[in-house]
């Protein structure tokens, strides 16, 4: 009997050691590292599959082809066409991308992927240093799905190596921070930090917001002279090789007069304009964080409750996510760069690390235990419509203007003798595809342009009898192509199919997602 006890007592104690086993197991399972490993590898996932689906140029990505394609390495140098601006270095690395990988959207599309793909590593490693690790998976489900952050990963624009070069700039600041200073380190940091301004325009924000905080604290703490003259070392080179870049770059394009008039709402109206900080700052969580509706507000209450408590846990951490906030809209009061939509897309990780570390904070504070279940309903209804968003691209693609879904329609189905009519507002895609589907300037009318090309939202009486009188030049043919894309004003498309109607008829009509293409009897 004793020893049928001592069986029973043994059998209970492997048991108790199974499951201890099994719970470690488990721990294991769902730890952090492992979550954030499977939301990387779910970021990567999306992006890949985006970027394979291939879809048509929309127009702001077809201007800016254009210039890389018809253009040389010097060439790029000057002003581009259409008011169009880009950094340097990503134009040089996106005309060697064309001449790699040969003219197509794979080639001019892959820099934005990679920058977009190595930002989740470096923002990864950012949150692993700013945060608790608790908080690490739930900055990485924001970075990899938020709607802008995903797109702009595949588009023929700067702003998703904007991020990453914001991103590669604090750390390399905070690398500086943290290690001891040899020649070899200062030649290094030097270097690049000095190159990373070539790549991106809104550089010069991180790295001298992050940088000027590290060198306050030193000064503050009373560091060591020689070290606060070797990091004053590497800045200096960072300070020459953006005043190169700025009158090299820079300062054309605040000579331009169309972009700075398209910026305008980006700029406070004097330097004492409170309220437009408070306004940009508001809009910035709907756009480019990408909050909408209720979760607007939300977002708004988590990223104060984050600035509360990394105040309370560290102020210079939340000095150093804040600064490149305060270097920007430094150089909006200056009017010198617009706080506005994408062009501020590079600040969208700061703002994420803030607005984990305020979830993180309520769903962990023990003090208040009653703030659990409200954090944990505040992380839900945040992360449900950006990861329900980017959960879909796995099996729906984005698209835009797929013109060039309509140009094989056209190609399919032309004859001879007809003739091609591209509206205005699609002109530059039809350019960069034109070629592509052998298309010659003789086989194709591009349509007159509108009176005011930032109009777009009204259709004045003398634009209705330019466009009128430009289709009349189209009279007496039998079939004409008129192709659509990048016509999002209903005012002009209804104006334009109406007359039409009036001088001719209708022969057949494909439209897709974006763009769409009438053929008509117009003799």
């Amino acid at each position: 009997m004793e020893k049928n006890i001592l069986n029973n007592f043994c059998d209970r104690d492997k048991q108790k050691i199974n499951k201890n086993q099994n719970q470690n197991q488990n721990t294991k399972l769902f730890s952090p590292e492992k979550i954030s490993l499977v939301i990387i590898c779910f970021g990567i996932l999306i992006r890949i599959i985006q970027y394979l689906f291939n879809r048509s140029l929309w127009a702001d990505e077809a201007v800016l082809a254009l210039n890389i394609v018809n253009r040389s390495y010097l060439e790029l140098l000057q002003p581009l066409d259409y008011d169009q601006g880009a950094p340097i270095g990503f134009l040089w690395i996106e005309k060697l991308a064309v001449q790699i990988f040969g003219n197509n959207e794979y080639a001019l599309r892959l820099f934005p992927l990679l920058s977009s793909i190595i930002s989740i590593f470096i923002f990864y490693e950012l949150a692993k240093r700013f945060l608790r690790i608790q908080a690490v998976p739930i900055a990485l489900a924001f970075f990899v799905s938020l709607h802008y952050l995903v797109y702009f990963a595949t588009e023929l624009k700067q702003y998703s190596s904007d991020v990453f070069v914001a991103l590669l700039s604090c750390l390399i600041v905070i690398q500086i921070a943290s290690s001891k200073l040899n020649i070899f380190k200062i030649i290094v940091y030097s270097f690049l930090g000095a190159l990373t301004i070539w790549f991106s325009h809104p550089a010069v924000f991180s790295l001298a917001g992050v940088g000027a905080s590290v060198l306050a604290i030193d000064i503050i703490k009373r560091k060591r002279k020689s070290r606060i003259f070797k990091t004053l070392l590497i800045y200096f080179t960072w300070l020459i090789s953006f005043v190169i870049f700025y009158f090299v770059s820079v300062q054309s394009l605040n000579n331009n007069q169309d972009l700075m008039t398209s910026w305008k709402n980006g700029f406070p109206s004097s330097f004492y304009d409170i309220n437009w900080m408070f306004n940009a700052l508001g809009k910035f969580f709907y756009r480019p964080l990408g909050f909408v509706g209720i979760t607007d507000g939300l977002a708004i209450f988590a990223f104060i409750v984050g600035c509360i408590s990394l105040f309370q846990r560290q102020k210079v951490k939340l000095l150093l996510l804040l600064s490149p906030l305060i270097a920007t809209l430094f150089a909006s009061f200056l009017q010198k760069f617009p706080f506005r939509n994408r062009l501020v897309l590079f600040l969208t990780p700061f703002f994420i690390l803030l607005i984990a570390e305020g979830i993180d904070y309520l769903i962990q504070k023990k003090r208040f235990k009653f703030t659990f279940i409200p954090g944990i309903i505040l992380l839900t209804a945040l992360l449900f419509q950006p990861v329900t968003t980017a959960s879909n691209l796995l099996i729906q693609p984005l698209q835009r203007e797929e013109i060039k879904q309509v140009l094989n329609y056209v190609k399919s189905n032309q004859q001879a003798e007809d003739i091609l009519y591209i509206f205005q507002r699609g002109h530059y895609q039809f350019l960069y595809y034109a070629e592509k589907y052998g298309y010659q300037p003789d086989d194709y009318i591009i349509g007159i342009d509108d009176l005011d090309k930032y109009d777009g939202r009204k259709l004045s009486a003398a634009e209705e009898e330019r466009y009128k009188q430009d289709l009349n030049k189209l009279r007496g043919n039998e079939r004409v192509w008129m192709i659509f894309s990048h016509a999002h004003v209903s005012s002009e498309n209804k104006m334009m199919k109406s007359y039409l109607d009036q001088i001719g008829k209708q022969i057949d009509y494909f439209e897709t997602v974006g763009a769409f293409v009438y053929l008509y009897n117009l003799s």
